[in-house]
This record gives C-alpha cells, sequence and structure tokens, in this order.
C-alpha cells in the first residue's frame, strides 16, 4: 500500500469489495509515431454492470517493468554515476486525463492523478456510463515500445473491474516511434500541410 504526504483522507477509503463489470470499447494508440509529433492514448471504459464502480481508473505500466519506471517512459540500464531517478520519459506528458486545473496548467500530473505509481482514476462511474481517459504526449525517443494499460473499479484492491466472460480489463500497444520526420509545406493560405501518414 502507498502513502502519500500529508493529512488528508486516503484516496481508497470507504471503497467496497466486489466485482464490477466493464467492457473498453475504445483503446487506441497510434502503431507508428514519429519523434516530437503529438498524439493520444485513449482509453474508454463502460460500465456494462448493475452497479455503480467507486473509482475507475487506469494504470499504464511497462510488461517487463510493471510500474517501475514512470508512465510513459523506461528504465536507464544500471550505472556508476548517481541518479534521481533510474526512470527517462519515451514520451512526455502534455495533458493527462481529467479536469485541467491548476496543476496540468503547471506541468503537473493533472486533476485524475492519484497516489498509486503510473495510475490516473476519473471518480465513481454509474450503471451504462462511460469514463474515457485521454493522455496528450510527444515522443522523444525513437526505438520500439510496448505499453500496457489496465482497468481497476477503485485504487485498495477490493473493488475489481473484469470482462462479462470474467477476464482483466487490460491492453497492450505495439508502437515504433521513428526519427524521420513529418514532411509539410505552407500553402498559399499560409496553413502548414502534412504530407504522408
Amino acid at each position: 500500500m502507498l502513502s502519500a504526504c500529508g493529512s488528508g483522507a486516503r484516496q481508497d477509503a470507504n471503497e467496497p469489495s466486489g466485482n464490477f463489470t466493464v467492457s473498453v470499447p475504445v483503446a487506441t494508440f497510434p502503431t507508428l509515431q514519429r519523434l516530437a509529433q503529438h498524439t493520444h492514448l485513449v482509453i474508454s471504459i463502460h460500465n456494462t454492470g448493475p452497479k455503480t464502480i467507486p473509482n475507475v481508473a487506469v494504470t499504464i505500466i511497462d510488461p517487463r517493468t510493471g510500474t517501475a519506471a514512470q508512465a510513459f517512459g523506461g528504465l536507464i540500464s544500471s550505472t556508476t554515476q548517481p541518479l534521481a531517478s533510474r526512470s527517462r520519459p519515451v514520451w512526455i506528458i502534455d495533458r493527462p486525463p481529467g479536469p485541467c486545473t491548476y496543476s496540468c496548467q503547471s506541468g503537473g500530473p493533472g486533476g485524475a492523478v492519484t497516489a498509486y505509481s503510473n495510475t490516473w482514476a476519473l471518480g465513481a462511474l454509474k450503471p451504462g456510463a462511460t469514463a474515457t481517459f485521454v493522455w496528450a504526449v510527444t515522443p522523444v525517443k525513437a526505438g520500439a515500445y510496448v505499453i500496457q494499460y489496465r482497468v481497476a473499479a477503485g485504487l485498495n484492491g477490493k473493488a475489481k473491474a473484469v470482462l462479462a466472460d470474467g477476464g482483466a480489463p487490460m491492453g497492450t500497444f505495439k508502437v515504433h516511434v521513428t526519427t524521420v520526420p513529418q514532411q509539410s509545406y505552407v500553402n498559399d493560405n499560409g496553413q502548414v500541410v502534412k504530407v504522408g501518414p
């Protein structure tokens, strides 16, 4: 169990136990990206069950290292130099999910961030409702990467999100970030026109 500084109530206080049935109607992240190209990871969670989900959440993980690296980042191999962090970004999060209040506007993790590693939560989700998580990101390191996501119904592990078949609501994106720049030109109207994919 993680703890955070401050004297406020825990984010997972009073969460009920049980399974909460969901579907993931949208899960998109472009498989081919270019350095410095602004893009979006979008995951929609639909409550298909009869109960309100206490706190719908998504965790972004690296399939090899879990949440040891920051979301959308990777671990640096061991070195003889002391490091402030062994994690370095592959994508910069330009705008995280949730309301963009002071934290988000100041370059912080946004209103939906939680005290749990690489986890964002959008609160209670009524039966039949859909919550959409959108990360606006920009790749800053070329290469081939795998990003996974996991959906939760709460933060304390008691409220579990499950698919209709009882499986875990999770998915994987395989992404290649290339150094080839986007070809573009300015037309006679002063508009930037992108050429190619």
